[in-house]
């Protein structure tokens, strides 16, 4: 199975939203705040506060995205905004690949490090699981942040300098 990565194109936008609301552990909410960065980004491409790389499959699918961007006011910190695979595809490798692709662009950048918050909740097992299997380090839990019992979660992984 061949997985190529590439940019957001203004076409992708119907597609993105078919996969955003597929994915269960996305609320309504969350969809709507997935989507709102995707017309951002199509609306805005001289804008790079929100960087897309799209994943598609040997039929040229798109089976998986990540949207990510450099932390205001920071020299070097990037966040992850959203990861997310096509559910028929997950378990295959995909979200690795679009992780590291992420990694290597933010290197590119000459980004130091990479920050992913997330949800404690039970939703979000797989996801945490996934972050730490990726070599991201635990850095804070801040207790009741999204709503009392669901706390929000930070991961962090610094990258070796340049050059």
């Amino acid at each position: 199975m061949k997985i190529e990565t590439r940019s957001l194109n203004t076409h992708d936008r119907a597609t993105l939203q078919t996969l955003i609301t597929g994915i269960s552990s996305f609320d309504t909410e969350d969809q709507s705040i997935a989507l709102e960065l995707v017309d951002f980004a199509i609306e805005h491409p001289d804008k790079k506060e929100y960087m897309f790389l799209l994943a598609n499959n040997d039929d040229d699918q798109l089976v998986g995205y990540a949207c990510f961007g450099p932390t205001p006011i920071t020299q070097g910190t990037y966040d992850l905004y959203w990861i997310a695979v096509d559910p028929d595809w997950s378990s295959m490798g995909i979200g690795t690949r679009l992780l590291k692709a992420v990694e290597e662009s933010i290197q590119t950048c000459q980004g130091r490090m990479l920050l992913i918050e997330t949800s404690s909740s039970q939703n979000y097992d797989r996801t945490r699981w996934f972050y730490i299997k990726n070599g991201y380090e635990l850095i804070e839990t801040i207790p009741d942040f999204y709503r009392p019992g669901e706390d929000r979660v930070t991961y962090l992984k610094r990258f070796p300098p340049a050059g």
